[in-house]
């Protein structure tokens, strides 16, 4: 490990005393501050290239720097020259600024030790790019060392070369003299610029005359640095001593052949030889072998050979070769549009923004990330620009990985997220975003999701808008995941709440409780149960897919391993909220069923939860007895626990536990150790035993010996007497020649009178007490009787069986009684303080007609006459049919039919949506 680190330091160092040495006391260091070395070019690769910034608005740079030391070999006189040359191509490329030509960000300064001017940031010459790297840092740098030209940067840069002199030959009159690989820079984003004017030759002739350009002589006796590269010139240069525009244009070929045969031009020059060399490489021109353009690609092979051409005026010119079809590749012409865009007006950029996505997946990563990203980015000034420009710069943003997505994209990004103005602008933005959070949520670092992402959710949720509501709550689950809880449960889920209850949209409404229901999962258990449980009974409108989608959060809640709902609050909160839903009239018998189903499920896991709890309860009481009766002396006087009401009750009764069995067959629980008793412990406990001695030889009491309590109401002490001497001319009765079914164990029995009246003896009527021929049911509430036994009041248990006297057979002889409804006003005046609305008369079960039985027609319907709700099957969970609508004649069936299928009325002025109920389908099927 310290061998690396004073590897890296002695590199830093040496990089260091480089830089220091090469630009030290230059005046271009007092605004600039200089980075590395990263590329060469210019005449001779003589120019070193290093990134920088200025130092006042960190504005990044390249620093070019000619070392003097270079020339330290040469004469005076030739050092000057040198100097002189390349002084005079970089001041002519400070005066002229075209797109096409590399930018001067400061002009050239000189100091005892070199040569520094500062251009806009660049990445490499072609030359270095090509294979060429002399005077590059070593070792070499990665990047241009695995940097591979991509189609489409070829043709397009190609193309800008030819703009570029295009501009120079039409606008400026002015020869290059000297175009090269090593003269012709690529720019940070890669694009092609043109420098290195040192022999460039303007026109001797007015502007608006032909051009006409003078040529000086080859002079083999000067430096290479003050010569241009021969390899490039025009045969013209050197034979006929003349150039023109076209000049140019051979050496326009010549880089062409050169860019697709990796940096070798046509011929080799022996630059010791030049005129020899130029007099046979015209031979070879004038003949040209096939084989020699053979990695040119064949749409443009003719073209190259053209601009390779011995005679000047058969090459094309500038204008022309910009329009060659090479050049109309889908790729550089959106290229070339982006460099032309600031000529554009919004309707033609928008329509070109709008065509673009469909462009970006057959470009290479490189040229979108480098070239067309920024020129995107750019436009997010041009506020109306940014909606057609965001989904592109998103779409971009997928293929980028995190740190290129931090690096070039998220600094642009961020000032977007907080735009509100203008409005319609907005929306769209805001549209866009969402659509896209995924990718937002997992390439943007927390700090700014915290700070950027997530407000803009929140303003989504808060929009005017019910599109945009509706796209946010549809698009939270998807990405729901990757929010951090404490912005859910502050942040998200009460803007998620109030846009439920606040909205006028059936649809925003119902996809807020979808959406709860769908991020369920990602909150904790109790929150759901303290926030949104509650929330649900706020929601003022009772629309079907309302209450639906209040149904499926429950059911979530109520089966998802994570959450379920404690049975308290199942049978307090969520059990009385659901079934006063279940009844709205707006449901149909589907959603009801849906309801009934999960209102069961919740009454069965309480049922199951709250008797396990019971039965464990019970274990314990029983160990804890046990133990307590065995040892009674482990328990001092002070410190004994009084006997519990359910141990007080088995003692005196013997014959019921807690759970109402018989226990009374059990042995005898073993005695105290009367040795280790005291004497009053001794005698209290004879006493004690005396007592239930008696109580267990006591004789069973009837019934008819019990005294109602004596009250102030005389009413009821009346009804109470009546009903107790009917309960004993009941058990007085002979069953002898009668059927007489098994008891039922726990059933319940209707409360209301039947239609088939009590027998006593032959089959006569029983009397009540009140009305001399009425028919009497004992009424259920869940008790009932048994056979007397041991025990207080013939051994009554807390579940007893009462045999069912409305089954006894009937006697249908003929009863000499007068056809008459029973007479129940005695028992209306016992509701004097509350007078129901229907009386005790208007109960009873009224005569059919047509009947001609009079035992039947005195007490009611024929027993084979089916009033409206005897064909109804038995009410809910297997209660007998006694019970409920069917035993209240006023109760008619068709009082409770369904109508026909009716628009449901607006209760809360919501608007309808017409795929409402299709977004309840993620929560309950």
């Amino acid at each position: 490990m310290e061998s690396m680190l004073n590897k890296l330091k002695s590199t830093v160092t040496k990089v260091t005393a480089d830089v220091t040495s090469a630009v030290m006391g230059n005046p271009v260091t007092r605004e600039f501050e200089v980075g590395r070395h990263i590329a060469s070019g210019g005449p001779g690769m003589c120019w070193r290239i290093y990134n920088g910034t200025k130092k006042s608005t960190k504005q990044e740079v390249a620093v070019f720097v000619f070392d003097k030391k270079m020339i330290d070999k040469y004469q005076k006189f030739e050092k000057d020259q040198i100097i002189d040359s390349l002084k005079r191509g970089v001041q002519q490329l400070t005066r002229l600024r075209h797109p096409r030509l590399l930018t001067v960000q400061h002009p050239l300064e000189e100091s005892r030790d070199c040569l520094a001017f500062c251009t806009e940031p660049v990445f490499a010459s072609l030359s270095n790019v090509l294979g060429q790297w002399e005077n590059l840092p070593s070792p070499m740098p990665t990047d241009i060392k695995e940097y591979k030209l991509y189609d489409v940067e070829t043709k397009y840069g190609l193309l800008q070369i030819s703009e570029g002199l295009a501009f120079l030959h039409s606008g400026v009159k002015m020869v290059h003299g000297n175009l090269c690989l090593e003269n012709i820079i690529l720019n940070k984003s890669g694009s092609w610029k043109i420098m290195g004017f040192d022999f460039s030759i303007s026109s001797t002739n007015p502007s608006d005359a032909e051009p006409k350009y003078t040529c000086k002589e080859w002079e083999p006796n000067l430096p290479p640095l003050c010569l241009p590269n021969p390899e490039y010139l025009a045969p013209e240069y050197i034979l006929s001593v003349s150039c023109d525009s076209a000049s140019d244009m051979y050496s326009l070929g010549v880089v062409m052949h050169a860019v697709f045969n990796e940096g070798k031009p046509v011929f080799q020059v022996n630059k010791h030889d030049i005129f020899k060399s130029f007099s046979r490489q015209l031979d070879q021109l004038s003949t040209m072998s096939p084989a020699l353009l053979n990695k040119i690609p064949e749409e443009v092979r003719e073209h190259v050979k053209m601009l390779l051409s011995v005679t000047p005026n058969v090459r094309p010119d500038a204008d022309q070769m910009t329009k060659i079809p090479f050049f109309d590749d889908v790729g550089a012409v959106t290229l070339q549009y982006f460099d032309s865009l600031f000529q554009r007006d919004n309707l033609q950029k928008s329509q070109f923004y709008k065509g673009l996505p469909k462009v970006l997946p057959k470009l290479p990563k490189r040229v979108v990330v480098y070239r067309i990203l920024p020129a995107l980015t750019s436009e997010f000034v041009n506020l109306d620009m940014v909606p057609f420009v965001l989904p592109n710069v998103l779409l971009i943003a997928e293929e980028c990985t995190k740190e290129e997505y931090v690096r070039l994209i998220l600094p642009d990004l961020t000032p977007v997220f907080k735009q509100q103005e203008p409005i319609q602008a907005s929306n769209m933005i805001l549209l866009i975003f969402l659509q896209k959070m995924d990718l937002l949520l997992t390439k943007t670092p927390a700090e700014d999701i915290k700070n950027s992402v997530l407000p803009m959710v929140y303003r989504a949720l808060e929009a005017p808008s019910v599109q945009i509501q509706e796209l946010c709550l549809n698009i939270i689950p998807t990405f729901a995941n990757l929010i951090d809880y404490p912005s859910m449960k502050n942040s998200l889920i009460p803007r998620i709440k109030s846009a439920c209850l606040q909205t006028s949209s059936l649809a925003v409404r119902v996809n807020s409780l979808v959406c709860l229901g769908k991020i369920l999962e990602y909150l904790d258990k109790w929150f759901v149960i303290d926030e949104i449980l509650p929330f649900l009974q706020q929601i003022p409108s009772r629309e079907p897919a309302v209450l639906m989608g209040v149904l499926g959060i429950y059911k979530c809640t109520f089966s998802h391993k994570k959450l379920g709902i404690p049975k308290e609050h199942l049978a307090t909160k969520s059990l009385p909220h659901l079934v006063s839903l279940s009844i709205d009239n707006n449901l149909n018998l589907n959603q009801f069923n849906s309801f009934m189903v999960v209102i069961r499920d919740m009454l069965s896991r309480m049922e199951a939860e709250h008797k396990t709890k019971l039965e464990q309860l019970h274990i314990m009481q029983e160990q804890h007895r046990s133990i307590n009766i065995s040892n009674p002396g482990n328990q001092s006087e002070d410190t004994k626990s009084p006997p519990s009401t359910t141990n007080q009750i088995d003692d005196i009764f013997g014959s019921t536990g807690v759970n109402g069995k018989e226990n009374g067959s059990a042995a005898a629980a073993p005695q105290p150790n009367r040795m280790s008793l005291t004497l009053e412990e001794k005698q209290r406990l004879a006493k004690e035993q005396e007592q239930a001695a008696k109580l267990r030889n006591q004789q069973p009491l009837a019934p008819q010996t019990i005294k109602p309590a004596s009250t102030t109401n005389t009413k009821t002490k009346d009804l109470t007497s009546s009903l107790l001497n009917n309960m004993t001319s009941l058990n007085s009765l002979s069953l002898a020649n009668t059927a007489r079914p098994a008891p039922v164990q726990g059933t319940t029995i209707a409360a209301f009178p039947s239609s088939n009246p009590m027998l006593g003896p032959m089959g006569a009527p029983v009397s009540n007490g009140f009305n001399t021929s009425m028919g009497f049911q004992t009424g259920g509430m869940g008790m009932g009787m048994r056979p007397a036994g041991p025990g207080l009041y013939g051994g009554m248990a807390t579940t007893t069986s009462t045999p069912n006297f409305g089954a006894l057979v009937q006697n249908q002889g003929s009863i000499g009684q007068t056809n008459k409804a029973p007479d129940m006003s005695a028992l209306d005046s016992l509701f004097t303080p509350s007078q129901p609305k229907v009386t005790l008369n208007q109960m009873t079960p009224k005569a059919a007609p047509g009947t001609s039985t009079p035992w039947l027609n005195q007490f009611g319907s024929p027993q084979n006459a089916q009033t409206p709700m005897q064909g109804v099957p038995g009410g809910m969970g297997g209660v007998p049919s006694g019970f409920g609508m069917q035993a209240n004649p006023f109760f008619s069936p068709q009082n409770f039919s369904q109508p026909a299928a009716a628009p449901s009325p607006n209760q809360s002025g919501i608007k309808h949506s017409a795929s409402v109920n299709n977004d309840l389908k993620d929560l309950f099927g």
